[in-house]
């Protein structure tokens, strides 16, 4: 075997793992966006059922983002809390947060699993 040989070889082998880490990584972050958005529906406050019931999973651009699609204003404001017109400020209500944390967490021990084995 000659030198060309083994490099392209090297290559076709280095191409071959890096399909297959890409094909892993959106398979693992589609599993795991879909979990966060139905823990997200679960933990998020209700009053009427539709700040709830909004969250969505949206493909762009091989990456999936968890988004609240009937309304998004109210993430922020219901995260942080917010301003009212008396001067007096809103309590946060923080659900958003812990479920982020959780979905990275399990989607580095998802994929590194799914990579090793």
């Amino acid at each position: 075997m000659d030198i060309d040989n083994l490099a392209r070889e090297v290559t076709r082998q280095l191409e071959f793992y890096s399909n297959f880490v890409q094909e892993e990584v959106e398979a693992v972050a589609k599993e795991v966006s879909t979990d966060v958005a139905k823990r997200l529906k679960q933990t998020s406050p209700e009053r009427t059922g539709k700040y709830a019931t909004g969250w969505k999973v949206k493909k762009s651009k091989g990456s999936y983002t968890v988004h609240n699609a009937t309304a998004p204003q109210l993430t922020h404001l219901l995260e942080n809390g917010h301003m009212n017109r008396d001067g007096s400020r809103t309590a946060p209500v923080v659900h958003i947060k812990p479920v982020e944390l959780d979905g990275n967490r399990e989607f580095e021990e998802k994929l590194i699993r799914r990579i090793e084995q």
